[in-house]
Formats: structure tokens, sequence, C-alpha cells
């Protein structure tokens, strides 16, 4: 048993896996007069406690957000500043994180640079053999494109005569997927007021529970999460049926 915001919930309750879009770093800055930088700093704070916050509670599964193939489109200066991010965070992960977090970075690797992509395999290697809480870091990531990756797989695998076209299902496919072997998103959050997925997990949110907030990410908190879960666990999931 866990106690949510003075709620006591059976870990059964639990959502396996939970999805985070961090959204409104930069108009938390812009609201406080400060460059878009000072947001991504403080949204990058937010994500560590979270993802402490989420091992504590006994998640199985986290996955966010962390820059989407769209962001690529954004000003140099934003995107070099997200990248040292990154970078920092990656180079400290290893020894930061809980001992039991396993980090897998999901997305298109080969468009990030030698030395990122470098220290993202690293922690990948470093955290393998751990059994605790999977950390999924979606880094240049975008839905469709990990769809097209899949099906792409798929067909190379019917070229070479490995598998027929009948014989690719759901499951054959989803195995192709960088979240291959993890289950589905049960809960989705996003903070900042928005109202979609903006490619994140396009397949794999199929059944996801939504929960939106106007919170800004850098202003995110435990209790918020908190709240989400405890949502959750009072709606009933059917599945499509009855």
């Amino acid at each position: 048993m866990i106690h949510l915001r003075k709620k006591t919930v059976d870990m059964a309750c639990l959502p396996k896996h939970i999805a985070i879009i961090m959204d409104g770093n930069g108009r938390w800055a812009k609201k406080r007069g400060l460059p878009r930088s000072a947001g991504h700093t403080r949204g990058a704070e937010t994500f560590k406690k979270i993802v402490r916050y989420c091992g504590e509670i006994g998640i199985s599964y986290l996955t966010v957000y962390a820059f989407s193939t769209e962001n690529w489109n954004r000003p140099r200066e934003e995107v070099d500043n997200l990248m040292h991010l990154l970078e920092e965070y990656l180079d400290k992960a290893g020894t930061e994180l809980d001992s039991r977090v396993r980090v897998r970075i999901i997305g298109e690797k080969e468009m990030l640079s030698p030395i990122l992509r470098e220290k993202a395999i690293k922690l990948e290697e470093d955290t393998k053999e751990r059994t605790g809480m999977v950390l999924n870091i979606a880094l240049s990531y975008g839905g469709r494109q990990e769809i097209l990756h899949a099906t792409r797989a798929l067909a190379e695998k019917v070229e070479r005569g490995e598998m027929k076209p009948c014989d690719i299902t759901e499951e054959t496919l989803s195995a192709e997927l960088y979240t291959a072997g993890q289950p589905d998103p049960d809960l989705i959050i996003r903070p900042s007021g928005e109202k979609r997925l903006s490619n994140f997990l396009l397949w794999q949110a199929a059944y996801a529970e939504f929960w939106y907030s106007d919170i800004l990410w850098p202003s995110f908190k435990s209790v918020h999460l908190a709240e989400a879960i405890a949502a959750f666990t009072r709606r009933e999931r059917r599945f499509g049926g009855v």
C-alpha cells in the first residue's frame, strides 16, 4: 500500500507504465522574463525529482518525452542548450539515479551528435543489468517515425524470406518498436494546458488513460503526479469491452 495525497492506494492499482510529455518550459521562462534556456534548466530539475518519486512509489516503467524529431526545427541556440543539458544529464545519470534504474534512450540516435550518441549508448550499457524501474528517455523521438522504422524492419524480413506478409500481426509490429518487450503506457500525463499527443507513442497509446493539467512542467511536482495517479485509480478501463 502507498499513500497519495492522503489516499491509500493498493500497489496492484498503480499504473505499471507512466508516460509524460514534459511541456511548458519555454512558457514558464517567458512568464518570468527569463530566457527559454532557464525554463529548460528548471524543467531538467523537475524531471530528476519525478524520476526519483516514480522509483520510490513502485512504478515499473516511466517514459519521458525529452526531445522530439520536430524539435530540431527550433532556433539553433535553443537546440544547442537542450543538447548541452542532455549531455550533462547522461554524464551523471549513471551515478545520480537510483542504483536499480535501467535507462533506455528511444528515438533516432543517428540524428544526435557523435558525442551525445556515445554517451547515450554508454548509459544504456552501464545500466542494462539493473532490475528496477525502466526509464525510457524519448530523445530525437517521433511516433510516426517509430512506426515507419518498425514497418520497414518487417518489410525487410519479408524480403529476406524470414516471414510472410500474413505473419505480420500487432505483436510482430510491437516487437520492432523502440519499446519492444515493455507494456504499453497505462497513463499519459501532459502538463502545460495542451491536450494533444504531439507525435508521442502513437501506437502504444491506443488504450492509455490521459491526464492533463495547466501546470507548466518546471512547476510540476510529485504532488501533481500523485493527483494524476489517484485519478487513474478511479477510472474503469474496459479496453473496448463492457
